[in-house]
């Protein structure tokens, strides 16, 4: 009787152990706990931080105009002159030598004028009365016109060579500042070979070198903040004046000056400055980094649909951000993505939608 009563209690025991097991395998399993967010197209605007120099908006290279030695240079890099002021010298022994050729030339045609002068009143005076001939009064008359005609030529030769003489110095055609020097005394220069680079006083451009790409989308406003790299604060305004039309081999990048208006003091010629800029926004989505998965080789993220069931779907992303994304297709207005707790989920998978400060979904 002993025995069988201990019988019907393990009997009893191993019955609700099955029951509680039963119990379990049928309870509904627990749903993966995901965040979302409902997204809105808005528009994005890129803003591209650029770095270039103020330079001057008029420079001119400073070329002697005949060519010779170098005898002496008043200016250096960074000088700034004046209108007129003499930069540098040539050796002007040579022209001087023409100057004084010329001028003797011109004493000897004056001598001739005077002399074919004196000859033509002698023919005039002695016509009337019969005592020469007509022929000799023309002659003398022609001889007097060719005289006069050679010394306008002497003279004019004499002209020329001092102003070959006073081009030996070298003349400031605007005030400015040098910026650039290419030769130095005691070299032989040809004429036009640039000496100086002279940038000129007045406006000035912030210049920066920008990739083309960087140009497709217009600007979303004409005015340019410009300022100062070691200062900040120092600014001013500009608006783009020209852009180069053609790429540079060197460093594929275009060309872009930006006139500025009311430079404040600091903003001396190749200080270094930034512009920051923006293009026109496009109807985009941003979305945090985590809300990116993959869908073989393509981006894509997860929505969630009728039921909390999730789906993947593909995207294009048009730029990575610091902590987010920017997606330009795939995505429309009002549709729910998963941003966090989207590791381990497969297509067709029911979700829990918490909060994205629950400390229950993973990240």
């Amino acid at each position: 009787m002993t025995v069988l009563r201990i019988v019907l209690v393990v009997s009893l025991g191993s019955a609700f152990v099955l029951a509680g097991c039963d119990e379990k395998n049928t309870a509904e399993p627990e749903l993966r706990r995901v965040g979302v967010q409902q997204v809105q197209p808005s528009d994005f605007a890129a803003s591209v931080t650029l770095t270039g120099d103020i330079q001057a908006r008029v420079q001119a290279d400073q070329s002697f105009r005949v060519g010779g030695k170098i005898i002496s240079r008043s200016v250096d890099v960074g000088d700034h002159v004046k209108a007129n002021q003499v930069l540098a010298r040539l050796d002007p022994k040579d022209l001087q030598a023409t100057v004084d050729s010329a001028k003797a030339e011109v004493f000897a045609e004056q001598a001739r004028v005077t002399q074919s002068a004196a000859a033509f009143v002698r023919q005039q005076k002695l016509l009337p009365k019969g005592y020469t001939s007509q022929s000799e009064y023309d002659s003398a008359q022609a001889a007097l016109r060719s005289s006069q005609s050679a010394l306008k030529a002497a003279q004019a030769q004499l002209a020329n060579a001092r102003d070959q003489l006073s081009y030996t110095a070298l003349i400031a055609d605007a005030a400015g500042v040098i910026t650039e020097r290419q030769a130095e005394v005691g070299q032989v220069v040809q004429a036009t070979a640039p000496i100086f680079t002279l940038a000129h006083d007045g406006e000035r451009d912030a210049v920066f070198n920008v990739y083309e790409s960087l140009l497709v989308a217009p600007p979303s406003s004409e005015t340019i903040p410009v300022s100062l790299v070691d200062n900040p604060k120092v600014k001013a305004l500009g608006h783009v004046r020209e852009i180069s039309p053609t790429v540079s081999a060197q460093s594929g990048t275009v060309q872009v000056k930006v006139a500025l208006r009311d430079v404040p003091p600091g903003m001396e010629l190749g200080s270094a400055v930034t512009a920051t800029g923006q293009a026109r926004g496009k109807p985009s989505i941003e979305l945090p980094w985590s809300a990116l998965t993959k869908a073989l080789h393509d981006p894509a993220v997860w929505l969630v649909g009728e039921g909390n069931k999730v789906s993947l779907q593909q995207v294009k992303v048009s730029r990575y951000l610091t902590g987010k994304v920017v997606i330009a297709e795939g995505l429309k207005g009002g549709e729910t993505v998963v941003v966090a707790g989207g590791q381990l989920l497969t297509p067709g998978m029911q979700v829990e939608i918490a909060p994205l400060k629950d400390s229950g979904v993973a990240q």
